[in-house]
């Protein structure tokens, strides 16, 4: 036995041996591969934060952050009642408005949650976005974006990727990037988060129907574009996902009904623009880390030439920024995904007291 383990540990450290073992050399060098990203993913709530950190800071440059106090303290009241209903109530959550007309929505890991102006422009109610919030909490609560990453075949471990280390954290940008906004969540964790976010909502009190009430909207105003458009882009067929939410209301006889419309509506003044409206950046030209931004053109012209339909990804600061989006869910496509952003990248900070948040909750009805 003692042979036995020697021969191995010296098959494990010299590669040029195992190299030569054909398949055998192949299956080890492979299993030691997945333990290696196994191990160096076993990230903890602080390594969660630093990463959600770094991709919300890219987020922001992108887009932008709406500097408007009252509308930011309202959509974190909403959002803490349901983080707080959450599995993970006592992670740091944070909400911040993005300032685009785009609607999309987007989750970092470590809880910080982002959703567009335009995303509560189209929202009608608190119901519904408590359901929107839902979906990118269990993104976070379900640590959709890591385990993407360890069921990544094509990510690899490379010496220099210590926990906790700089290359470790560039490195699951890229694979967040390629594995999540390239190819979207898989079919399951999308479903996952419908569930899990339908569920929050209703031990929040909200009406469980919220987000099937969004998609509804989301597909009407989708339904003009010949290709997938931002949020929930690659997500499963919309009418199915609406289809499911409704089946799990009743099986699950999930039965709060609060909508509380009034309270949304003097709080949120601002409409969702037709898509045809929203101003879009092209591909490379957002202007981030001081790259020259291109003129925006009309987006019936860039239909015209193709724009929708034959995104490119380009290299440097802007696909940086690009993977700032690895929690989204497959939604780096169409006029939503490009939307002209606001320029201030600054966190607006406010505080929610536990006396404001329990006289919120009363309103919930």
């Amino acid at each position: 036995m003692k042979h036995a383990a020697f021969a191995l540990a010296l098959i494990l450290t010299a590669s040029p041996v195992y190299a030569q073992l054909g398949g055998i050399g192949r299956r080890i060098t492979q299993a030691k591969d997945a333990k290696d990203a196994y191990d160096v993913l076993k990230m903890s709530e602080a390594d969660e934060r630093q990463l959600g950190e770094q991709v919300s800071a890219l987020v922001r440059k992108e887009f932008g952050v709406l500097q408007d106090a009252a509308v930011t303290k309202y959509v974190t009241l909403v959002g803490t009642v349901m983080a707080q209903a959450s599995t993970r109530p006592n992670l740091q959550w944070e909400f911040i408005v993005l300032d685009t007309d785009g609607v999309n929505a987007f989750a970092a890991p470590g809880g910080i949650v982002h959703i567009t102006r335009g995303a509560l422009g189209l929202i009608k109610s608190e119901a519904e976005l408590a359901g929107v919030l839902g979906h990118e909490l269990a993104h976070v609560t379900k640590k959709h974006t890591i385990n993407s990453i360890k069921k990544n075949k094509g990510f690899k471990v490379t010496s220099d990727m210590a926990p906790g280390s700089t290359a470790l954290f560039s490195a699951l940008a890229n694979a967040a990037y390629d594995n999540i906004v390239e190819k979207g969540f898989d079919r399951g964790d999308e479903e996952d988060a419908d569930q899990e976010g339908l569920r929050l909502a209703n031990k929040a009190s909200y009406a469980p129907n919220g987000l099937a009430t969004f998609l509804g909207k989301l597909a009407e105003r989708n339904k003009t574009t010949p290709t997938r458009n931002g949020l929930f882009a690659s997500h499963p067929e919309t009418q199915g996902r609406i289809e499911k939410l409704s089946n799990q209301v009743t099986s699950e006889k999930l039965a709060a009904a609060a909508l509380v419309q009034p309270r949304y509506a003097s709080n949120i003044k601002f409409e969702a623009k037709p898509l045809t409206e929203v101003a879009t950046v092209v591909a490379g030209t957002r202007g981030v880390a001081g790259e020259e931004k291109k003129e925006e053109k009309p987006e019936e012209e860039k239909k015209k030439k193709g724009f929708l339909g034959g995104l490119k990804l380009s290299g440097g600061k802007q696909q940086e920024s690009t993977q700032a989006s690895a929690s989204a869910g497959g939604r780096a496509v169409g006029t939503d995904r490009h939307a002209k952003g606001g320029e201030n990248p600054s966190k607006l900070t406010v505080k929610v007291t536990p006396a404001e948040l329990e006289e919120f909750r009363k309103g919930i009805a």
